[in-house]
């Protein structure tokens, strides 16, 4: 069906005017001046012929049923139109305003739009979009003002202003795209469809996009996923503000937003996300034009120092390596450098250095099997040929199997350079730290690639009936928050181990119950409306002896009825006292958007203010689990400091996939804690639970 959009044989433009001011006018304009090959019809009921063309006064008196429609006419047009076509229009390029996006009568009309849309079975883009353009089949049907080169990139985006002005970029630098999309309002077709269908198509190698949001999360990670195992996708999201208005009582929920969920979102489904456009399109032409690089090591050649070194530490902050030369390298090039240059990783071949010196240290580096990818440098001098040095680079490039980038450092006097290195197909960055975030990029895109290969989610076995019941208690009392000794026992059905606990309701009943427990034990306040106890005094550990027990049993109640007077209080709970391990943190907060968020770091009461945790969205396979731990900064405490024992990486993991095949089961669960879990010593083994709170959704 999106044959008709992008490879139309026939293509009406409702609202085709004279007047080169008309968005009607550069639509059709852009058809006839850039060479369309199908049948263009101008649809306008005023006029007889326009740009030399025949009009018809609406699009039932054309002789053909048309693949494309363009309109450029008011909303409530549009909607007559196509509902007196019948079934002559095959697809269509919604460019008006005046629907969703101004509200009021706006959204009724966009409603109205897409019912009749359906039900003629038409495919469109927009409303309110800048229109369509595809290159391979000379298809300009847009109001935008130029045509790129014919490329491999192709380009999505919500925004129509932004289409128009890296269009102008493009056609300015000379860059190739295949498609450019302007979905506006994504009424009908969304960024689903664009991946599903650039996917499949031949003549793009790099699919690009500019979202403000995701029509559908959970799909749309599904269909992502797939496709980036076969092209690269690159996107930058913009609006970085948090995921709504809710009240979050949880750790998770808090400290979870639009922000978190995005980015875990695009890094199971394999897509990069590009922080800013300039690393949008600085790492389009990277995956464009280059292969991805087999291993992390890259080599530098530079005819200056302070931008060598600039690159080297660059290459310091980033998961990219500086490559090290076997000595056969280093004695090669002692052969051709002068006695000044640097032999050493970056090579600097000196600021008088001309093609035949860039030439030799290329691919003398090139050979190096500790070499995967060079980066070549220039500073224009007075004795540099600059158009020889990118002819060369150009046709070294050409003969070896090893990805090269640049940086042409300058302006009027490296543009023709510059020009060149296009041209072969060498990407081209302003400033060497471009260039090694490009390269990083990749390294990133293949990691992501070869982790969604193992991407099979384990299931534990569970007891969901038990759970199920809780919850529907729960849901029938009205409770929103669940008792914590029934926030236990459904993560105990889930494999959760907690220790020993017995609820005390009295004080001579604590003592009792911690005597039989055994010393030491924790004590804390029992009660559905104090969710964070350690805010209100109502937690205290490591208790020894009966007599402690009876008065920290009435402090315990004091506190908690001077902080929240109205609380309704079970009691107190009596519960073994965990000693050794480390403190984590595994919760779940459920994201509007993409649904279950699972979230892991260092856990106990500084949590929000630390920050240091990690994002998935489930289902969780083992590797992403492996990766969140990972992602913390605290991490290397993990693995054993001074002397320690690493922790039990196999518990934790276990432990994080439990939560998203909960949180995955259980769509009514909106939050959920384990805050603090003991995770023990790889030789101890395990992790235990301290406390748990779970939010639950209204029936």
């Amino acid at each position: 069906m999106l044959e008709r959009l992008f490879y139309p044989k026939s293509v009406a433009v409702i609202g085709a005017s004279h007047n080169p001011e008309k968005v009607g006018h550069a639509i059709l304009n852009n058809l006839i001046k850039h060479n369309f090959q199908g049948n263009i019809y101008p649809i306008n009921p005023k006029e007889n012929s326009m740009l030399g063309l025949k009009v018809y006064p609406d699009i039932n008196k054309v002789p053909e049923p048309v693949d494309m429609a363009v309109f450029a006419v008011p909303p409530a047009a549009i909607i007559q139109i196509i509902r007196e076509s019948g079934h002559n229009i095959g697809s269509a390029i919604v460019i008006s305003a005046g629907f969703k996006e101004s509200g009021g009568k706006g959204v009724e009309f966009e409603k109205e739009l897409k019912s009749l849309a359906e039900e003629k079975e038409i495919r469109i883009f927009g409303p309110n979009c800048v229109g369509l353009i595809n290159t391979d089949s000379n298809l300009n049907a847009s109001f935008a003002g130029g045509m790129p080169a014919k490329g491999n990139i192709s380009f999505f985006s919500q925004s129509g202003a932004l289409c128009t002005a890296i269009l102008d970029w493009a056609i300015k630098e000379g860059i190739g795209f295949s498609k450019f999309i302007s979905l506006g309002n994504k009424m009908d077709l969304t960024e689903i469809e664009m991946l599903e269908y650039l996917r499949d198509d031949p003549n793009t190698r790099v699919i690009l996009g500019y979202l403000e949001g995701v029509t559908h999360g959970e799909e749309f990670i599904k269909v992502a996923a797939d496709v980036t195992q076969v092209k690269p996708v690159i996107i930058t999201k913009s609006g970085r503000t948090g995921a709504g208005s809710r009240a979050a009582s949880s750790h998770t929920g808090t400290l979870a937003g639009s922000e978190h969920a995005y980015n875990a979102a695009f890094n199971q489904a394999g897509i990069i996300r590009a922080e800013s456009m300039e690393a949008l399109f600085d790492f389009a032409l990277a995956f464009a034009y280059q292969s991805i690089p087999s291993g992390s090591n890259l080599a530098i050649v530079t005819n200056a120092g302070g931008p060598g070194i600039l690159a080297a530490d660059s290459i310091e902050r980033s998961k990219v390596q500086m490559a090290q030369f076997s000595r056969e390298t280093i004695e090669s090039l002692k052969m051709f450098l002068p006695p000044s240059a640097a032999l050493l990783n970056p090579v600097d071949i000196i600021g008088d250095a001309r093609e035949d010196r860039y030439r030799n240290a290329i691919e003398t580096i090139a050979k190096d099997k500790g070499v995967d990818a060079v980066l070549v440098l220039l500073t224009p001098q007075a004795m540099s040929n600059i158009d020889s040095i990118a002819e060369v680079i150009s046709d070294v490039y050409r003969k070896i199997d090893k990805p090269i980038f640049t940086s042409f450092m300058g302006g009027a006097m490296v543009e023709s350079g510059r020009r060149i290195l296009n041209k072969g197909g060498i990407p081209n960055y302003d400033y060497p730290e471009r260039a090694v975030n490009a390269v990083e990029a990749m390294l990133k895109y293949n990691a992501l690639k070869q982790s969604r290969k193992e991407a099979d989610v384990i299931e534990y076995p569970v007891n969901k009936e038990k759970v199920k019941s809780i919850i529907d208690t729960s849901r029938e009392k009205g409770e929103v928050n669940i008792p914590e000794s029934m926030a236990i026992e459904i993560l105990e059905a889930y494999g959760f181990g907690f220790p020993n606990r017995a609820l005390a309701t009295s004080a001579y009943d604590a003592a009792y119950i911690a005597d039989k427990l055994g010393f030491p034990v924790v004590m804390k306040i029992a009660s559905h409306d104090i969710l964070h106890k350690s805010d209100v005094g109502g937690v205290i550990v490591d208790i020894n002896n009966k007599q402690d027990v009876i008065k920290y049993y009435y402090d315990i109640l004091s506190r908690a009825k001077r902080s929240v007077p109205f609380a309704s209080i079970q009691g107190v709970a009596i519960q073994q006292m965990i000693k050794g391990g480390k403190e984590i943190i595994v919760g779940m907060s459920r994201d509007p958007q993409f649904g279950p968020l699972i979230m892991f770091g260092l856990g106990g009461i500084y949590v929000e203010v630390l920050k240091d945790v990690s994002f998935r969205i489930a289902p969780l396979n083992r590797t992403e689990a492996e990766h969140m731990v990972m992602e913390i900064q605290m991490y290397p405490l993990l693995t054993g400091v001074r002397g320690e024992l690493p922790s039990d990486f196999e518990s934790i993991h276990d432990s994080i996939i439990k939560m998203g095949q909960l949180a995955s089961d259980f769509p009514e669960i909106v939050e959920c804690d384990i805050n603090p879990m003991k995770v023990f010593d790889s030789k101890k083994g395990g992790c235990v639970a301290l406390d748990a709170r779970i939010t639950i959704s209204h029936k």
